[in-house]
């Protein structure tokens, strides 16, 4: 074995994304991946489970865990989310926290207390920086200098591709020497059922308005290949008034048929191959207050 094979070391660990809703945290992993592992809109609280994204260099594998923005829950659902985003925290070898760039407020200095009490080492991300002027910054940055020893505080725009060289840099450099837990092909471990229903989700939110995306569920009732290659996808979006059911459905079933055309698109994109999508519109009282229907919707 030459001196140079003696000499490689393989670095891998896990970093978990945490912040507020809405901060940017599932733009800056999918552009971070260079691939779409987790829906973004414009609402916050989009995402609501634990996602997993791997990143992958020929000596390097860092396995970031996508959460639900912490905020003060207001259902069950919202108890789930905050549950999901501090348990990403057990056994990960750096917490990235992700802010906006303005003063910390209170939500900003609850989670920082938390990563304190979990004794995460923590790298501090300002996202969103083409939305300011770098003099408006500095004073940010100071602000949060003061409120925790972060190993780095970065700014970055996630939207913009700008710093995220750096921010990876950083990251990489605090991996320890560890295996390979997934294979280099694997970008994420979400099975393809679990990410066509978050498509459908993304356009359905993206579609509606006011009250709506939070009330909003998908279930794929049924996924398969036909003979002729085309995959039939049969999917149902749960609502929790009757009211929201004709909001999604629009008149004459416009905002349904926008719906799965902009959904088939991007499912077809990641299955590689022609779909079928056949949505349905379904009505569960108060979804989001029950325990056996979060644990059906995959909330548990």
């Amino acid at each position: 074995m030459s001196a140079e094979n003696r000499s490689f070391t393989f670095r891998s660990g896990f970093i978990s994304i945490v912040g507020r809703p809405n901060v940017g945290k599932s733009t800056l992993l999918n552009q971070i991946l260079g691939e779409k592992v987790a829906i973004t809109t414009s609402r916050p609280q989009t995402t609501r489970n634990r996602i997993l994204g791997i990143y992958n260099t020929p000596d390097i594998q860092v396995v970031f865990m996508d959460t639900p923005g912490i905020h003060r829950p207001q259902d069950k659902l919202g108890e789930f989310m905050v549950k999901t985003a501090f348990q990403s925290l057990d056994n990960v070898d750096t917490g990235l926290l992700v802010v906006e760039p303005e003063p910390p407020g209170p939500g900003d200095r609850f989670i920082i207390e938390n990563l304190q009490k979990a004794g995460v080492r923590t790298v501090l991300t300002i996202n969103k920086i083409d939305l300011v002027r770098r003099e408006e910054l500095l004073p940010i940055v100071d602000k949060y200098r003061k409120l925790a020893d972060f190993i780095e505080i970065v700014p970055v725009s996630a939207l913009k591709d700008n710093n995220l060289d750096r921010l990876m840099t950083i990251l990489t450099g605090l991996l320890p020497e560890g295996p390979k837990y997934y294979p280099d092909d694997i970008v994420t471990d979400q099975i393809e059922r679990f990410m066509v229903a978050e498509i459908v989700r993304e356009k359905t939110m993206m579609q509606t308005r006011q009250e709506i995306p939070y009330s909003v569920a998908v279930e794929v009732d049924e996924f398969s290949e036909r003979d002729n290659g085309l995959v039939y996808i049969r999917a149902i979006i749960y609502v929790e008034r009757k009211s929201q059911k004709g909001i999604i459905i629009g008149k004459g079933g416009l905002h349904l048929k926008k719906i799965g055309t902009s959904a088939r698109q991007d499912i077809s994109r990641l299955l590689g191959t022609m779909v079928y999508l056949d949505l349905r519109v379904k009505m569960k009282d108060d979804w989001r207050q029950n325990a056996s229907s979060l644990k059906c919707f995959g909330y548990e």
